[in-house]
């Protein structure tokens, strides 16, 4: 399972989703009758193995974030499974899953609404050991005094609150937090898109020297591929609620095997301003559809100019086409050598004449 979605990684794997699908009734009337369902994650597979990160990335509105609570049961799954250290946690009860909490922990993308602005921060820190009833009120305080020097804080600010503290360091403060019960799986939900592009390399880095440190094990949820190259060792590429491509990060990055993936990756910048300037330009036309009303067959169809008729008929499988890496696109052999061109080399393909934009009706 674990080299089958995640790469080629055999390590054991810390979590495993399995079919996963979270559906939000539509409520409408007096009586609030259920008229219909949001299908915000439907019938998505995801591994993440021992020790590594991977990255999951895709626009505002693909359901990355859902998955997210799902794993922390902030949102209950429709159906599937997910096993966190090979342990079904779908149908567990709220105290069923206190030890989990101790096994999973989870940043949040905004550090201003997540910290209590009531606590000091040797509170917010020592919160999730008070739970738990880890250690003598001396023992915590001094396990937050660590936690600050590890994400790079002086302990003597833990007697602050957040509002004295900048974002990137409030984010920090969130990662301490996260840290406290040493998580086997830490869920990081956009942890950078609420920073300045100043400080999130910062946090990038910080996140980096964690995991080579403590061996941590991260699913780190992104819309920007090019941040999640700093940091993944493998990739799962998501559009409204379904897994298009995963594999191995540098040969993804390298050929692309979707056209949604090629998209996002054109949309990152490359450091060479020459390079930047020659290469077409990807920019996929229209909105993501509404879950709500999904498209028949590929939900990518509607903004891809390679969509013919097998793709509004027929749903396509997240198949493997090389060593570790899947997708689920009926024409990935054939595009996939002029998708590398269009998302990195900066010249388009002889004869195309659809390079400035992915916009197929």
């Amino acid at each position: 399972m674990t080299a089958e979605i995640a790469g080629v990684s055999k390590k054991k794997a810390v979590l495993e989703i399995r079919d996963l699908v979270v559906r939000f009734p539509i409520k409408r009337g007096i009586l609030q009758r259920t008229v219909g369902h949001v299908g915000a994650v439907e019938g998505v597979s995801l591994t993440v193995p021992e020790g590594e990160v991977v990255g999951l990335v895709g626009e505002s509105g693909s359901g990355k974030s859902t998955i997210a609570k799902a794993i922390v049961r902030l949102v209950r799954p429709t159906s599937g499974e997910i096993l966190v250290d090979g342990q079904n946690t779908t149908h567990l009860s709220g105290r069923q899953m206190s030890p989990i909490y101790r096994r999973v922990q989870m940043v949040f993308q905004d550090p201003y609404s997540s910290l209590d602005p009531q606590m000091s921060v040797a509170d917010i820190i020592a919160e999730p050991l008070n739970i738990h009833r880890i250690g003598s009120p001396a023992s915590r305080r001094k396990k937050v005094g660590e936690l600050l020097e590890i994400v790079g804080l002086d302990p003597e600010m833990m007697r602050r609150r957040p509002n004295q503290f900048s974002g990137g360091q409030r984010q920090r403060i969130a990662i301490a937090r996260a840290l406290a019960l040493r998580p086997d799986l830490l869920i990081c939900d956009e942890p950078i898109s609420a920073l300045d592009v100043s400080v999130r390399a910062q946090v990038i880095n910080l996140m980096i020297r964690l995991k080579a440190e403590l061996g941590l094990t991260i699913l780190f949820i992104a819309h920007d591929l090019a941040v999640v190259r700093q940091i993944a060792d493998s990739v799962a590429v998501m559009y409204l609620g379904q897994i298009m491509e995963t594999g191995p990060r540098d040969p993804m990055y390298v050929e692309p095997l979707h056209p949604y993936t090629a998209a996002l990756l054109s949309a990152a910048p490359i450091p060479d301003p020459r390079t930047e300037r020659s290469r077409p330009r990807i920019v996929l036309r229209g909105e993501i559809p509404s879950p709500a009303d999904p498209p028949s067959g590929c939900r990518f169809r509607t903004r891809c100019p390679f969509a013919a008729e097998r793709c509004r008929e027929e749903v396509p499988a997240l198949r493997e086409v090389a060593t570790g890496r899947r997708v689920a696109c009926h024409f990935a052999e054939e595009l996939g050598p002029k998708l590398a061109q269009w998302a990195g080399s900066g010249t388009a393909p002889a004869g195309d004449t659809k390079v400035q934009a992915l916009g197929g009706a």
